[in-house]
Parts: structure tokens; C-alpha cells; sequence
């Protein structure tokens, strides 16, 4: 059966910004003027579309993206709307990571926030073209030009307006297009469904043809073909216009800036526009890169629907009625309900029992797939995020997703004998789905430990726990994950020797242990001769090394940013194995780092506070109290901006301090830096009670 849509009429699109920005109201908004759905959907009210999750609908915020089809102008828009709180930055990362363009929602008033910044540079790193649209135009001291003066200024980005808002906050009620040079005022009685395009309001033109020339010298400068014209003073088409904003906005050069307020119903149309008009089909972008399987050899795909089948896995999400769905951009080939895939990364065959076209949690079976789609299906048993799907007569593995470590913990616990096995399929459950969960458990007390990337994560992660697996269990109370590291070079020696009549264990280790720069992780080298130690018992060796790293000589906590090097050793023609050189390897290791000077790290979080101006001293001198470091002050239209970094042991219920001390007005927001030196009083107060728990190997 043929494909339905071409390719060039095809976009994927993520939509993206700051939490509260408008990024969810903008989706019901594009729903319902593509006829997708026949109500417009209230954040406020939980009755949003994508916003699907019991969760999502109490708390009026995005927590897991959401993926829909939709069409406008006979091309098809696959969406998918992602969070905007820093604790679910990974569905943004992933989702980013198989988009073709992006629609960057801003605040009218608070333009480029802490969270902008965070998805505007994930989106750089994975080149995406991107159009901005400037929201909440009828708020208080909404400024669609302060807005992209910060974008230009925050993010570097050659942002340029293609409109102008006509009104200003209450009296917002349309936009001048700079392309047509016409007004565009949306009607109140039909929720924005249909504008009237007039002349340009008498006291706007000059406005607007001030605008109009900047427009054309921006994009003369990108673009050869409108120079000369521009430069001869010739009359530059509309459709000369756009293709000319085109070409720039996919090399990624300049970003168009829309404005509108979605929640008046008023600028939603002429974004839709732009998403056609502007970003990319799977055509426009370069073939995607990956590996042929084992090698360090380059291969690439384009999106052919009669070429070798290649997908990216994204997503997963287990659904109490049909089980594991995994979600899939489709790079090349084509995909067929009961066809074999091979997984790349696995080295497994998998059957596609059906796939699915999604709306939110909804869906819709369909019967085949083409190259460039997003779909979902159902029937894979050994594929999670991050593995490559394709053809087994011609593999190839695309660039995994990579995940942040996470950066807090909880002990879980059941409460009952036979809440046990709800409890380890919960929480198996929950890591499948989420790649920034790490599930593991603590030797010495029999707990679970349950990480995440902050407070409202793990909240969530066990609200889940509780509703949707019935799961009863006591939690404890949120901890820091803290990690260790060196500050010097030694040696570790590791024999282990075990003669009991007949085959005996023989292993010799020697290892060298040295500090690497923070965030390089664990590094193994194996430089032994081979007349001392056999390569075939480096991996052993390594394993060793890497299982004692996972329980520090300080305070129990992992080791991180070392590199081990195998240097020497011995070994016996019939008594070694695998076994005895692991073992080895993990005795050298516990040697070796307790002479290496060991230290303890500690998650620093990049932090924003925005307070009334007559509560700033009142906050700065709580923050002094928390190991904060201010970089500066900034004095915004909603208040006073405290940028800062501060440790999270710090932080912890910050939430509900913040509101206390400026009387419910203040508010902040938190995303992780990096890891620093924890100072030698906070160690000794942390080692202390490590101990005083039985929870360091003494």
C-alpha cells in the first residue's frame, strides 16, 4: 500500500520551551484548528489532549511528551509536545534527538528563561532548525522585542521578527505580517478559529516599513539570490521572500519570530503556517550517520521508502491493555505490520506485532509505515531507548541517546512479603520506560534505592508506583547521590590464590589508578604485557575494577572520574579464569584508591530565583545560609532575577521555603550544573553518619 503523504509534505516537529511558557495551550490550539479535535483543552482545567497523565492534569504541567499527527494545508504535522521542567529534561532530549525542527515558545514577559536556554542549547546540539513564537502578548508588560533582543543575547541566536504584534496586553488583538505586509485581526466569537486580513492600521505603517526593510536586509545578507535583487532595487516576491527565510532558517543562520496569545485564541493559524512554510521535511535534512555494526566505519541512510528499513528507538511506555509500545523514527525503508527488524545494538530479531499512529494516548492501527515517519509498535521484547532498528542484510547503529546521570535518591521498601514482586516489576517497569531512573539496591540494608533527576521526579516516579501498580511501600526520605573521585596516582596489587586439591583460582593484578577531569567518568586501560597478564582476562579484570568503584573507600558512594590502567601481573597456565582475575582486579582496586587521596562530590545545581524587590534581602541572606554562590541580580518586569549556583543537599522542600518567606509570591527554578569538591567539614559530617549506619566498608 503507497505512502498517502510525500515526504516533502511531511514535517516532525517538537515544540519546546520554559515550563509555563504556553507550550501545551499552543498544541490544543493547533488541534483544534486542524480540526484534530472539535474542543479546545484548558491546562488550567485538566482537559488538555496531550496532557494526557492523572499527574500531568493535578499539577497543570507537561511530564512526559506526547506525540500527534495532524494536517494543515495537505501536509502532515507530527508533534510532539515536550515538558518543560528541568526534572524531565530527558524527554526533551530524546525527543530532539529524532525531530527535524522545532517551535521554541517564549514568554511574552519572562522571555529567555533558565529553561529556554536549556532546551534552545540541546536543540544547537543536535543542529535543529527552529522558528520562535513569542507568547502571552496580552499579558502586563509583554515585549515581544525585549524577548528576541534576549534571545540574541542569551542564546546567540540570529532571531529577526516576520510580524508585529497590533495592541498592546489587553488590547492585543492581531499581528502585522511582514511577508504580505497585512493585518491579521483574530474574531472573539468563534475562539480565534477565523481572522479578518485588513490593511495595515494607519498609525502602524511606518512601523511597519521600518520592519520590513530590516526583514530584507537580514536576509539579503544570508542569501545570494535576494541580494542582487535587493541590492538593484527590484521588487522581492512574497513566495522569493519565503523560500529565501527558508533556505536560512535550515542552515540554522537565522531564526524567524512569530508572536500571538495562544490562550486568547489569537496567532496559532499563521504558526502553522511557518511550520510548513519554514522548517524541514525528512528531505531537507542531511542523511542521518551511524555505524556499520563492530566498526568504526561510517554509513549512512536517506529517506527512501524502497531502501534498506532503519529506525531509531525513542521512547518507551508500558500500557496497562497492550503492554510495551516503543516509539520509533522511521530513517529509511519501509515498515510492515508482522515483518522481522533487526536490533543493531541487541543482536536480536524482533516481530512487529501492529503499529500505531498516536494521538497523546490514544492510537490508531495502521497497517505500514514509510521513511521519515514517527510511529509506535508493539511486539518488541529486547528494544528500549536508544537502540537501532534495521534490515538484517545491510546493519547499521545510529548514535545512541545519552542520559544524565541522575542526581537524587529515595529508599524504597515494601511493606508487606507479598507487596515484593509488585514492587520489583514497579520499578522495573518504570526504568524501561524513563532512562534517567536507576533502580539498585543496597547490600547492607536489603532497601531499593530509587534515583532521579530531582524532587518533582522521584514524587511523580512514586505517585505512579502507587496508582497505576497498586504498589504499597514505605519511602524514605530524598537523599543526595553523591559520588567519590581521587586527587592522586597509585598502585593497587590484587592476588587471589585458592588451592583446594584438584583446578585450583589463581589472579595477580597490578593496577594503576590516576584522577581524570570531572564528568570523564570511568576509564579502563589494559597496557600489561602479555607474558604477564593474557589479554583475553582484561574485560574480567575490568569488570572487577568497575564493580569495587561502585562502593567508594570514603562513604560508600561511587567512584567516578579515575582512570585504572592494568600494568602487570601474573598468571597460571591451568588455574586462571575469568573468575579469579575479576576478584584480582577488585582487590587491586580497593588498594590502590585508598591511597589515592580520595574525596567526595556533590551534585551543583544552576539555580533562578525571581522575587519581589522587597523580599530580595530577605532571600539573598536565607541563600547565604545554603552554600549559594550569586553570579548576579537582574531586575526583571515580574521581579528581581537571583542567578546563582547552589549545592542540592541545599535545596531540598526549597519550594515551600521560597513561598514562606515572600509570602507566596517568589519562585524558583533548578537545573543540574555539575559536580564539584563537597568542603572537608560537609565530608566529615556526611562520612560520619555513613558510618554510624553501616553503611561504608570499613
Amino acid at each position: 500500500m503507497p505512502r498517502t503523504h510525500s515526504l516533502e509534505r511531511t514535517r516532525n516537529i517538537g515544540i519546546m520551551a520554559h515550563i509555563d511558557a504556553g507550550k501545551t495551550t499552543t498544541t490544543e490550539r493547533i488541534l483544534y484548528y486542524t480540526g484534530k479535535k472539535h474542543r479546545i483543552g484548558e491546562v488550567d482545567e485538566g482537559t488538555t489532549e496531550m496532557d494526557w497523565m492523572e499527574q500531568e492534569k493535578e499539577r497543570g504541567i507537561t511530564i512526559t511528551s506526547a506525540a500527534t499527527t495532524c494536517l494543515w494545508r495537505d501536509h502532515v504535522i507530527n508533534i510532539i509536545d515536550t515538558p518543560g521542567h528541568v526534572d524531565f529534561t530527558i524527554e526533551v532530549e530524546r525527543s530532539l534527538r529524532v525531530l527535524d525542527g522545532a517551535v521554541a515558545i517564549f514568554c511574552g514577559v519572562g522571555g529567555v528563561e533558565p529553561q529556554s536556554e536549556t532546551v534552545w542549547h540541546q536543540a544547537d546540539r543536535y543542529k535543529i532548525p527552529r522558528i520562535a513564537f513569542v507568547n502571552k502578548m496580552d499579558r502586563v508588560a509583554a515585549d515581544m522585542f525585549r524577548a528576541i533582543d534576549m534571545m540574541k543575547d542569551r542564546l546567540k541566536a540570529n532571531a529577526f521578527p516576520i510580524q508585529l504584534p497590533i495592541g498592546r496586553e489587553e488590547d492585543f488583538k492581531g499581528v502585522i505580517d511582514l511577508i504580505t505586509m497585512k493585518a491579521l485581526i483574530w474574531h472573539e466569537d468563534d475562539f480565534g478559529a477565523t481572522y479578518d486580513i485588513l490593511d495595515i492600521p494607519n498609525d502602524m505603517i511606518d512601523e511597519a516599513n521600518h520592519h520590513r526593510t530590516e526583514l530584507l536586509e537580514i536576509i539579503a545578507n544570508e542569501d545570494d539570490q535576494l541580494m542582487e535583487k535587493y541590492l538593484e532595487g527590484e521588487e522581492i516576491t512574497v513566495d522569493e521572500l519565503k523560500s529565501a527565510i527558508r533556505r536560512a532558517t535550515l542552515k540554522g543562520t537565522l531564526f524567524p519570530v512569530l508572536c500571538g496569545a495562544s490562550v486568547k485564541n489569537k496567532g496559532v493559524q499563521p504558526l502553522l503556517d511557518a511550520i510548513v512554510d519554514y522548517l524541514p521535511s525528512p528531505v531537507d535534512i542531511p542523511p542521518t550517520e551511524g555505524f556499520i555494526p563492530g566498526t568504526d566505519e561510517k554509513d549512512y541512510r536517506q529517506p527512501i521508502d524502497d531502501s534498506a528499513f532503519s529506525a531509531l528507538a525513542f521512547k518507551v511506555a508500558v500500557d496497562p491493555d497492550v503492554g510495551k509500545i516503543v516509539f520509533l523514527r522511521i530513517y529509511s525503508g519501509t515498515l510492515t505490520t508482522g515483518s522481522y527488524v533487526y536490533n543493531a545494538s541487541k543482536k536480536v530479531k524482533e516481530r512487529i506485532s501492529r503499529i500505531l499512529q498516536m494521538h497523546a494516548n490514544k492510537r490508531k492501527q495502521i497497517r505500514e509505515a514509510y521513511s521519515g515517519d514517527i510511529v509506535a509498535v508493539i511486539g518488541l521484547k529486547e528494544t528500549y531507548t536508544g537502540d537501532t532498528l534495521c534490515d538484517e542484510s545491510k546493519p547499521i547503529v545510529f548514535e545512541p541517546i545519552h542520559f544524565p546521570e541522575p542526581v537524587i535518591s529515595v529508599a524504597i521498601e515494601p511493606k508487606t512479603e507479598e507487596e515484593r514482586d509488585k514492587l520489583t516489576d514497579a520499578l522495573r517497569r518504570l526504568a524501561e520506560e524513563d532512562p534517567t531512573v536507576r533502580v539498585t539496591s543496597n547490600n547492607e540494608t536489603g532497601q531499593r534505592i530509587l534515583s532521579g533527576m530531582g524532587e518533582l521526579h522521584l514524587e511523580i516516579l512514586i505517585d505512579r508506583m502507587v496508582r497505576e501498580f497498586g504498589v504499597k511501600a514505605n519511602i524514605g526520605t530524598p537523599q543526595v547521590a553523591y559520588k567519590e573521585t581521587i586527587t592522586s596516582t597509585n598502585r593497587g596489587r590484587g592476588k587471589y590464590i585458592r588451592q583446594s586439591g584438584g583446578k585450583g583460582q589463581y589472579g595477580d593484578v597490578l593496577l594503576k589508578l590516576e584522577p581524570l577531569p570531572r564528568g570523564s567518568g570511568f576509564q579502563f586501560v589494559n597496557e600489561a604485557p602479555a607474558e604477564q597478564v593474557p589479554a583475553n582476562f582484561a574485560p574480567a579484570i575490568e569488570r572487577g575494577a568497575k564493580g569495587a568503584s561502585e562502593n567508594g573507600p570514603l562513604a560508600g558512594y561511587p567512584v567516578t572520574d579515575i582512570k585504572v590502567t592494568l600494568i602487570g601481573g601474573s598468571f597460571h597456565e591451568v588455574d586462571s579464569s575469568d573468575m579469579a582475575f575479576e576478584i584480582a582486579g577488585s582487590m587491586a582496586f580497593s588498594e590502590a584508591i585508598r591511597k589515592c587521596n580520595p574525596i567526595l562530590l556533590e551534585p551543583i545545581m544552576k539555580a533562578q530565583i525571581i522575587v519581589p524587590l522587597d523580599y530580595l534581602g530577605k532571600v539573598l541572606g536565607d541563600l547565604n545560609t545554603r552554600r549559594a554562590q550569586i553570579h548576579n541580580i537582574e531586575s526583571r518586569v515580574n521581579g528581581e532575577a537571583i542567578n546563582m549556583e547552589v549545592p542540592l543537599a541545599e535545596m531540598f522542600k526549597y519550594a515551600t521555603q521560597i513561598r514562606s518567606l515572600t509570602q507566596g509570591r517568589g519562585f524558583f527554578t533548578m537545573e543540574f550544573s555539575r559536580y564539584d569538591n563537597v568542603p572537608d567539614d560537609v565530608t566529615e559530617k556526611i562520612v560520619s553518619i555513613r558510618k554510624m549506619y553501616g553503611l561504608v566498608r570499613m
